[in-house]
């Protein structure tokens, strides 16, 4: 008989336990740490044979960086290593255990020195962070809006003309010449980014291919690079940056919805593998991300939070 594999074992205990828990939500956000962060290492590992090594791999790039979402995760394991012993599917210790056993192998929270990151909201702050941004003036502020909303790096938006904007496709498409990957990268505009790229279009008359959106000062010359940070420092958030909030956008993503990790990490044009090129050329990969950026857009004015 074929091994009961640790992910089919999380999804029964998913299933067995979400009528129990207060929302959906509940149960979508569950789905959604496991597919980011345990999954990738162990998912497809028979439940008998997880041992401590599986359930490092999975917490210690997190352990520091992201130490409630690892605590979460490690609970996580345990409860459906548990369930899985519980059902007679695995006998023994559970290796998630924190007493006794990890707390032994991984430093305690109170001592986890974070590793220095872009600084980045965090996303239960969002809504209140974009009502404040959008009481800004000035194109500055334009340029770092757009950029949350499409969870684009600053260089992308700097850089973004007209001629790239489809706004019948509801699509911006960066060339490969401007993308960390050098490959061309295409982003669905969100109902509020759409709006943004209308209002510009109206308040400025040169909307031809090669403009850029975001112009500076100087003539045929986008915005400093500085333009975001400034924007940044006027509102006195010292504590963000601009490329964090990518950071924002993939903690809201594994946090609050149960969109599958490669569509969060794909939005961000992080190139992972194999599996993701082959659903991104399918085509169906883009519009998963279409409908994240939707949700997302939506979680800037406070509709998710």
């Amino acid at each position: 008989m074929k091994a009961i594999t640790f992910e089919t074992v999380a999804e029964g205990y998913i299933k067995a336990h979400a009528a129990g828990w207060r929302n959906s939500k509940h149960a979508a956000q569950w789905g959604a740490t496991l597919r980011t962060y345990v999954y990738p290492n162990f998912g497809s590992v028979a439940v008998v044979d997880v041992a401590t090594e599986h359930v490092l791999a999975a917490l210690q790039p997190i352990w520091s960086t992201k130490p409630e979402t690892a605590a979460r995760v490690r609970g996580r394991i345990e409860s459906i290593l548990d369930y899985a012993k519980a059902m007679k599917w695995r006998q023994g210790e559970n290796p998630a255990t924190w007493r006794g056993h990890l707390v032994k192998l991984l430093p305690s929270r109170a001592k986890v020195a974070p590793v220095v990151h872009h600084a980045a909201l965090p996303w239960t702050e969002i809504a209140t962070f974009m009502a404040a941004l959008r009481g800004q003036t000035g194109l500055s502020a334009c340029a770092l809006e757009f950029t949350i909303l499409t969870a684009a790096r600053s260089g992308e938006t700097f850089g973004a003309t007209w001629g790239e904007i489809d706004l019948e496709a509801k699509t911006w498409t960066v060339p490969a010449s401007r993308m960390k990957a050098a490959r061309e990268h295409r982003v669905p505009l969100s109902a509020p980014a759409l709006a943004l790229l209308e209002k510009l279009a109206k308040l400025r008359p040169d909307t031809e291919p090669g403009r850029y959106i975001f112009p500076g000062a100087a003539a045929r010359k986008p915005l400093s690079n500085m333009a975001m940070t400034m924007v940044l420092r006027r509102m006195k958030r010292g504590d963000v940056t601009p490329h964090g909030f990518r950071s924002t956008f993939r903690d809201w993503a594994a946090e609050k919805t149960s969109f599958p990790n490669e569509v969060a990490e794909a939005a961000l044009a992080h190139v992972v593998g194999d599996k993701v090129e082959a659903a991104y050329r399918r085509g169906d990969l883009f519009e998963k991300r279409r409908a994240m950026m939707e949700e997302w857009g939506r979680a800037t004015v406070g509709a998710m939070t």
